[in-house]
């Protein structure tokens, strides 16, 4: 199972926009150094503190593709509240894997579903239409670099 990371989005402000870049720094316990999250002023930070929910998540282009089709919308990838946007694999297939992009290996935590914040920032139908689908949450292992275009690999595949 593999697949490649589309684009990458970081945002500074809680319910700012988020803004590609071309490349990351992850931080183990951290996060993604320039994020909301990293810096601890994300929507959640108080909630998920002392877990590593909040260090990077993850999302299908082709999920947000498929939404926006059946939708008649055009929601971009950024709007999605998702630190990396990839394309060719499955991510609800990574929760509880280990797996790397780039140089950096990450532990699928949990699925990241879309919430009621995230709704009130694009659309309500993001909550039905994305249910189990909205994306995967990350614990960074080790430090490292993710460059878009980088492949993703499981490393414990069974």
């Amino acid at each position: 199972m593999s697949g490649t990371v589309f684009e990458i989005y970081i945002g500074a402000e809680p319910c700012g926009p988020l803004r590609s870049v071309r490349e990351i720094t992850l931080e183990t316990g951290r996060g993604i150094v320039g994020d909301r999250y990293y810096a601890g002023s994300g929507t959640f930070s108080e909630r998920f503190m002392g877990t590593h929910d909040n260090e990077v998540t993850l999302i299908e282009a082709e999920v947000i593709d498929r939404f926006n089709a059946s939708n008649g919308r055009s929601l971009g990838y950024g709007e999605c509240r998702r630190n990396i946007v990839t394309r060719d694999i499955r991510l609800n297939d990574l929760v509880d894997q280990t797996f790397r992009i780039g140089q950096v290996t990450l532990q699928g935590i949990r699925l990241c579903e879309p919430c009621q914040h995230l709704a009130e920032l694009t659309t309500p139908q993001i909550l039905s239409d994305m249910v189990h689908r909205a994306g995967l949450r990350a614990q960074i292992i080790t430090d490292g670099r993710i460059v878009v275009e980088d492949s993703i690999a499981v490393e414990d595949a069974e």
